[in-house]
């Protein structure tokens, strides 16, 4: 049974910085691709980023594109999402989700195609 759990959320000023963690449980599951999704309130579940580790590629939201950026700790078996320049609209619950194989382009920013969800860290940006 895979569990994801994110953490590092809380309250920053906008400009400010934050990192988000996702540990991923049991530390034999291996992923190769990893997403983080963000759900604000009333609206659906949004792309953030993707990341490919085996292809070497990442894709981004126009909305956060050279903000964010991702990264992971494989012997701790823990991804990040490092977070600059927040803004208010980038306030919402950020999920992790990790996929041991690739998704074609198109399919990258649908949450349908993955399978694994934690319970998500809230991120609040005041202005």
């Amino acid at each position: 049974q895979v569990q994801l759990e994110e953490s590092g959320g809380g309250l920053v000023q906008a400009g400010g910085s934050m990192r988000l963690s996702c540990r991923i449980s049991p530390r034999t599951f291996r992923y190769n691709v990893l997403a983080w999704f963000r759900q604000a309130p009333g609206k659906e579940r949004e792309f953030v980023i993707y990341r490919d580790w085996s292809g070497g590629r990442t894709y981004d939201a126009d909305s956060v594109k050279g903000r964010f950026s991702i990264s992971r700790d494989s012997a701790e078996n823990t991804a990040y999402l490092q977070m600059n320049s927040l803004k208010p609209e980038d306030t919402a619950v950020y999920y992790c989700a990790p996929r041991v194989n690739r998704l074609a382009l198109s399919s990258i920013r649908g949450p349908e195609h993955y399978n694994y969800w934690g319970q998500g860290t809230q991120v609040t940006v005041s202005a």
